[in-house]
């Protein structure tokens, strides 16, 4: 019986979750759990993570995130509570049965990279833009006011 060999993409973070989950289930598989549905909740484990730069100049941050053979309308890119948020997909290819494939090392499916906004960064003017591959996210500054000191009288 001769069966085609498959590929499968190893991605060690999702073996620690599944040790994690297996780990719970020996330690407290007897215990009660406060969960209404009786499961230990899992880490979600995105499938891969883009590599990011961020730099600043004198106008504002700039976050730079490789995404090849990413389309604009795969990337979701979302600001709220201080926290900017990059995530979306790269589709895997079909599998084409003339095709042989001998290594397969870049990863596929979801993602998701949160970043907490330093003070300075004003999230109302936040822009995005996508073009051949690398997402560039422009987060501008505004002038941080400081505190002065008050002499406070004490009665």
């Amino acid at each position: 019986m001769n069966t085609p060999n498959k590929v499968i993409t190893w991605n060690p973070l999702r073996e620690i979750d599944e040790a994690q989950n297996g780990l719970h289930r020996f330690f407290l598989g007897g215990f009660p759990n406060r969960m209404a549905s009786g499961e230990i909740p899992s880490l979600a484990v995105a499938d891969w993570s883009p590599e990011v730069d961020i730099s600043e100049d004198d106008h504002g941050y700039l976050l730079k995130a490789d995404l090849p053979e990413m389309k604009k309308d795969d990337v979701k890119v979302t600001v709220e509570d201080g926290v900017l948020s990059v995530s979306g997909e790269r589709k895997s290819q079909k599998e084409d049965l003339k095709k042989k494939f001998h290594r397969i090392e870049r990863c596929y499916g979801t993602f998701r990279r949160s970043f907490t906004l330093p003070e300075d960064a004003d999230s109302t003017k936040v822009t995005a833009e996508f073009r051949d591959g690398v997402l560039k996210v422009h987060l501008p500054t505004t002038p941080v006011a400081k505190s002065k000191a008050t002499q406070v009288k004490v009665a």
